[in-house]
């Protein structure tokens, strides 16, 4: 019985011993496909007929069309899946291996492997487990996110953090492993639902990463007629006073004057304005693994606005 360790983001399998061994030789891979064992190597070439190739030295492997992905056989998976995958680490189990050719020719499928992933996510995931996956592409209204073998899922932007973002690429960046809580298994649809945001942190336990008197950087999330949102993490914000030569994504030092759980609100004073533009930092997680059941945001001493998820 495969376990969810077993089921890992494309790009996490090169690394692991039982793995290396495999594409030591010809009897490796030959013990890996006898053990139906998940293998990654990088596609080095698409060919014209769309199949992929790869490169063991020893060995050479191909990846048929129809193999490459799930749905691509059945025309709901898009050509792209496949001419995406060249240059990239890419997941299979071996089929066939026929040595009568020179070198000896290593038949893969990727659908195979993501088939059980899926089978096996879907099967024993429930709303509020916390898992690992890696960012594949980022589009205008959420982060795709591959967790497990190439199997796909979304995280939607208003799930990527408390902090509001005009862009997921504000946030995450394509490759990027992070860690995500289930929202929701539809078993019938076959698709699982993520989240983000609980996962880093509550306000308080970002607050207490600063203190009042403090200068720190931060970043403009919007500015109001009364004033201007500055994140200092993706799961905190201050407000600043109102100043013109400020616009969202204008990355600033400020001035901690006051922190307020009772009102969950942090003072500022923007102090200067910075030119430079750095990609988004990594996420700073408090929770990385299990299961959560809820998550409240907002401090019990607060009288104000009711953050929390209650997962199923």
């Amino acid at each position: 019985m495969k376990t969810s360790e077993s089921y890992l983001p494309e790009g996490s399998y090169a690394a692991l011993p039982a793995v290396r061994q495999a594409f030591e030789s010809v009897d490796g891979l030959r013990r890996a496909q006898d053990e139906g064992m998940i293998l990654e190597a990088v596609a080095q070439r698409c060919t014209a007929a769309h199949d992929l190739l790869f490169d063991f030295g020893f060995a050479q492997g191909v990846m048929p069309r129809s193999c490459c992905a799930l749905g691509v056989a059945e025309g709901d998976t898009r050509e792209i899946a496949i001419l995406s995958r060249v240059g990239k680490p890419t997941c299979f189990v071996i089929t066939e291996l026929d040595e009568s050719t020179a070198p000896p020719t290593v038949w893969l499928s990727r659908t195979i492997a993501q088939q059980r992933a899926q089978d096996h996510l879907l099967a024993s995931l429930r709303s509020g487990d916390v898992i690992p996956a890696r960012v594949t592409h980022l589009e205008p209204f959420g982060a795709f996110v591959d967790i497990g073998c190439g199997v796909a899922s979304l995280i939607g932007i208003e799930n990527l953090s408390v902090s509001r973002i005009f862009h997921p690429h504000d946030r995450l960046r394509v490759g990027q492993h992070i860690y995500a809580a289930v929202r929701a298994v539809d078993r019938d649809a076959r698709r699982i639902s993520l989240t983000h945001r609980e996962l880093l942190g509550t306000w308080e336990q970002n607050a207490a990463l600063f203190s009042p008197g403090e200068t720190v950087r931060g970043v403009v999330r919007s500015v109001e007629p009364y004033g201007v949102f500055i994140e200092l993490a993706p799961n905190l914000s201050g407000l600043a006073e109102p100043r013109g030569d400020l616009s969202a994504g204008t990355v600033v030092s400020v001035y901690i004057k006051s922190i307020l759980p009772q009102r969950m609100k942090i003072k500022l004073t923007v102090i200067d304005v910075l030119a430079c533009r750095e990609p988004p930092p990594p996420p700073r997680y408090f929770i990385t693994g299990g299961h959560i059941s809820q998550w409240v945001y907002t401090p019990d001493c607060c009288d104000r606005k009711y953050i929390a998820t209650e997962f199923e």
